[in-house]
């Protein structure tokens, strides 16, 4: 079982804990991870672009000169695609690109995301995150006591307003629960941050 010290908001260690080797020792399936980092990025485009075509652009009702003896082309509207402020021919069209997976799957991605930071010793356990007062100040002198690196992903074992919006200000940290953990938002860390009640948690999810 990989075994991770305990520190305290000032960096001073303060016990150990033994993470179950399910979660954080289980082998790493790089295709699964691929297929969730790509699921999740496709599920934040809104696929709202959209160009017009022919029959949309205004316009473009006369014919532009008649069919024969000028010697030029023939030509039927002036909005057609090879004209100049014409349609767009097979441009984008409003579509989704909502991606899913099933639960067996996403539970392996996150597995293999957390087992990749255990290995990589990129994790930091502390006994408890918590702020007395709405004070960046207080979370930002905790990183560096911590030794957190400038991408930082802190997981709450609950909602905390006063330290969700104490670390809101900190450029390159998140915070998540739990409960809405993302396989892009581990990866994309350098310094994976949990509260030793948040570890408990996920080994009972994800174990």
């Amino acid at each position: 079982m990989p075994n991770f010290k305990i520190v305290d908001m000032a960096g001073k260690e303060v016990g150990s804990i033994e993470l179950s080797d399910a979660v954080f020792g289980a082998e790493i399936n790089a295709a699964v991870l691929h297929a969730a980092v790509r699921g999740y990025l496709l599920n934040q485009r809104q696929g709202t672009h959209s160009t017009l075509t022919r029959a949309e652009v205004s316009g473009g009702g006369r014919k532009p000169w008649r069919q024969k003896g000028t010697g030029r082309a023939r030509q039927g509207s002036t909005r057609s695609p090879q004209w100049t402020h014409g349609g767009v021919a097979f441009g984008p069209k409003p579509r989704t690109y909502r991606v899913s997976m099933n639960k067996k799957v996403k539970k392996i991605a996150i597995r293999s995301a957390l087992s990749s930071k255990a290995e990589g010793n990129d994790i930091i356990v502390i006994d408890a995150i918590t702020a007395a007062e709405y004070k960046t100040k207080t979370m930002v002198d905790m990183l560096k006591a911590v030794g957190a690196k400038k991408k930082a992903l802190v997981l709450l074992d609950s909602v905390d307003d006063k330290v969700i919006r104490s670390f809101a200000n900190i450029p390159g940290v998140k915070t998540a629960q739990v409960n809405t953990i993302s396989v892009y938002d581990i990866l994309n860390c350098d310094t994976f941050i949990m509260a030793k009640a948040s570890a408990e948690k996920l080994q009972e999810v994800y174990a």
